[in-house]
């Protein structure tokens, strides 16, 4: 077998990059980036919630909920469940997530719990990380 053959192992070019031996020695990237210091600190406070609105807000299934309400709207679980292809346990397990991140609130009124947007709170949660851009990046 000669040299062009070796390039053509098995039906495949083997580049040269391939064929070089791999690095013998770690090369510690972390000494060669420039970091904020800071970033081992813990969330500032007023970031801590954003945490669990970025989760809630994950799932596609929630952001379905959400574009259900219309400004001001006040929805209770069957009514969610009925536009839904959900059912109203995995609807309620959905509003629980949603309402514990704060994104949604609520209120019990005789048997029925409404829920809607809690748009304030929203509006201030993600002013802070839009804050933090404008201000940092």
């Amino acid at each position: 077998m000669d040299a062009k053959d070796n390039d053509n192992v098995g039906g495949k070019l083997e580049s040269d990059a391939a064929r070089q031996k791999p690095l013998d020695r770690h090369i510690d990237m972390i000494k060669h980036v420039d970091m904020k210091p800071a970033y081992s600190h813990s969330l500032p406070p007023e970031w801590r919630a954003i945490s669990q609105v970025f989760t809630a807000l994950g799932d596609e299934h929630r952001q379905r909920i959400l574009l259900l309400f219309d400004k001001g709207e006040h929805l209770n679980v069957g009514q969610i469940a009925a536009v839904s292809t959900l059912t109203r346990s995995t609807v309620s397990h959905h509003l629980k997530i949603l309402h514990e991140a704060g994104v949604l609130g609520s209120e019990k009124i005789g048997k029925e719990v409404l829920f809607w947007i809690n748009r304030a709170w929203l509006e201030e949660t993600l002013g802070n990380v839009l804050d933090y851009l404008r201000e940092n990046c």
